[in-house]
């Protein structure tokens, strides 16, 4: 199922945020989530509840709402398009440590225990049997000891830099603590989606967009980003995210040129983007838009 919040969001940092001086009409946005398969009272029950948190403000013009992106929501969006756009990218050697979070959370807090290891796991950790939690990024130290403050656990957690043994190297360590099978099942249903497709028309291409970006970010989330000494040979996320860069890189501009044409129109009037003209070459569907 869609969820019309997530969609409104990868939209916003994807087609608004550039231009966000400007804002969009409510019927565009809503008219840019049916094309990625949103139904209207969805979208425009997202786009309220969006301003209702403060993300957007919304403007009456005549019989209009215009929506601009607050600065928070500038401010949010800013900083997860840079870490979606940069996800995967780091080419950086490593040195071989891991970062080691040691916290033996009582059973009277065991709901503390699965908070810390969601958001121990948000920080890209993986689980030992026995509960140690383990990150080959030991720059992400100053992230689990606010994690540790945060939950009130300082007194129970010892955090600790260190190197496995011959025992039990470093590339048994990862089979132990992620589901690297998982993980790679999910690249290749990524790279299985998108590596064929070819929209056709610029609201296909606004549609694949917004998908495409939907499904990168969410890579973030579940990928540690493990060093590449550690990986298995042939590793798909290479591949996806050389993808996701190309892709982007094609169809962006067509579907940002797409979503400026429909919020140009004259709604009043009742005009669709023209079919026999449209500045990417491209043919245009007829959205049908109607006023807000």
């Amino acid at each position: 199922m869609v969820s019309a919040r997530a969609t409104l969001l990868t939209l916003l940092g994807e087609v608004v945020l550039p231009r966000s001086d400007k804002g969009a009409w409510t019927q565009t946005l809503v008219s840019a989530l049916e094309a990625a398969g949103v139904e209207e009272k969805n979208a425009r029950q997202a786009i309220a509840r969006l301003g209702d948190r403060g993300l957007l403000t919304g403007a009456r013009i005549g019989r209009r709402v215009r929506w601009r992106l607050t600065p928070h929501a500038v401010e949010l969006l800013s900083t997860g398009a840079a870490r979606i756009y940069e996800f995967g990218s780091s080419n950086q050697r490593w040195d071989g440590q891991w970062l080691v979070v040691l916290c033996p959370v009582p059973e009277e807090q065991r709901a503390k225990r699965q908070q810390l290891r969601t958001e121990l796991a948000f920080c890209g950790f993986g689980f030992l049997p026995g509960g140690a939690a383990v990150c080959p990024h030991v720059d992400r130290e100053q992230a689990a000891h606010d994690v540790l403050k945060h939950l009130g656990l300082v007194d129970l957690a010892v955090v600790l830099r260190a190197e496995p043994t011959d025992l039990v190297p470093s590339a048994e360590l990862v089979q132990r603590a992620w589901d690297l099978d998982a993980l790679a099942a999910s690249y290749r249903r990524f790279i299985s989606a998108f590596d064929r497709r070819r929209p056709r028309t610029p609201v296909a291409t606004l549609a694949a967009t917004i998908e495409l970006v939907d499904a990168w970010r969410r890579f973030p989330f579940v990928d540690p980003e493990l060093p590449d000494e550690v990986l298995p040979g042939r590793w798909p996320a290479r591949r996806a995210k050389q993808l996701f860069d190309a892709r982007r890189e094609e169809w962006t501009p067509v579907a940002r040129g797409y979503f400026d044409e429909m919020d140009d129109l004259d709604l009043d009037s009742r005009r669709a983007p023209d079919k026999r003209r449209h500045p990417t070459g491209a043919v245009a569907a007829n959205t049908g838009h109607g006023g807000d």
